[in-house]
Order: structure tokens, then C-alpha cells, then sequence
């Protein structure tokens, strides 16, 4: 399994690395420090999943998520962000993202919605925007539910 994460920060994808290597055994990771990255290693290998940062150099992570839904529409996507889930979360599902974390939170929230996208391809939902999020599928355990 490949797992690609794309934050312009280096530590920031450390970090994330950490807290999936558990919770995905074997998981060989990428990484890209910017939009333009992502799109050329997404035409040189095939990945199971990617984090995506909103911020980054060179086209930010909306622009590129509107790419990657169009050109690889079954590659789940996590956005994985320090924007704020009330201004962003939204907006990011309806752009075709299976879920929305916010930075904070991703050592307790990224792993198991890591696992559950993976597992069924279901979109997360974030805390605190149960009512910003069209319902449209189930999520992972603690998250809430959608029919």
C-alpha cells in the first residue's frame, strides 16, 4: 500500500507518517512539499491514499483535490489542514474529499479515519461540523454516522 502526504512542511509530514505507521502495517509512504508534487507522483505510482494540506506552494490543496477527484476518482483523499473545520470542512467533502482533519486533533483523529476510508471508502466526518457536512455515508466510530 502507498500512501502519499503532501504538506509543504517537512516535520509536519514526519509526523503524520508517525501516526499512520501503526495503524497501516506496511504502508509504504511518499511525500510532496507542494501541489505540483502530488500531481506528478500520482502519474508515476499508484497510492491507496493521500493527505493533502490545504496550504501549499505551487497550487493549493483544493485546486489539487478538484485534479486528483477528476483524473483519479477512486483514490480516497484526507484533508489534513490547521484551516479552520468550520470554514473549510465543508467544502472539502464537497469537493469530493473522504474526509476533513484538522492538524490538532489528527493524533487522536487521523489513524482510525485513515483505517475506515480505507477499509470502506467512507467519508469522515469531523467533530464540530456535524451540521456544515452533507450526509452521505457511514464513518468511523466516535464521529457520527451518516445514512
Amino acid at each position: 500500500m502507498n500512501v502519499l502526504i503532501a504538506d509543504d512542511n517537512v516535520y509536519v509530514r514526519r509526523g503524520l507518517i508517525d501516526i499512520l505507521a501503526d495503524a497501516l502495517p506496511g504502508a509504504q509512504f511518499w511525500e510532496a512539499g507542494n501541489g505540483q508534487e502530488v500531481l506528478k507522483l500520482l502519474a508515476r505510482a499508484e497510492f491507496s491514499l493521500l493527505l493533502l494540506d490545504i496550504n501549499m506552494p505551487e497550487r493549493n490543496g483544493v485546486d489539487v483535490l478538484r485534479d486528483v477527484k477528476r483524473n483519479y476518482p477512486n483514490l480516497p483523499v484526507i484533508v489534513v489542514s490547521g484551516q479552520p473545520e468550520e470554514q473549510y470542512a465543508a467544502h472539502c467533502l464537497e469537493e469530493g474529499a473522504a474526509a476533513f482533519i484538522n492538524k490538532y486533533r489528527a493524533p487522536e483523529d487521523l489513524a482510525p479515519a485513515a483505517v475506515a476510508v480505507l477499509e470502506s471508502g467512507c467519508c469522515a466526518e469531523p467533530r464540530g461540523a456535524e451540521n456544515l457536512v452533507p450526509r452521505r455515508q457511514q464513518t468511523f466510530s466516535g464521529l457520527g454516522s451518516r445514512p
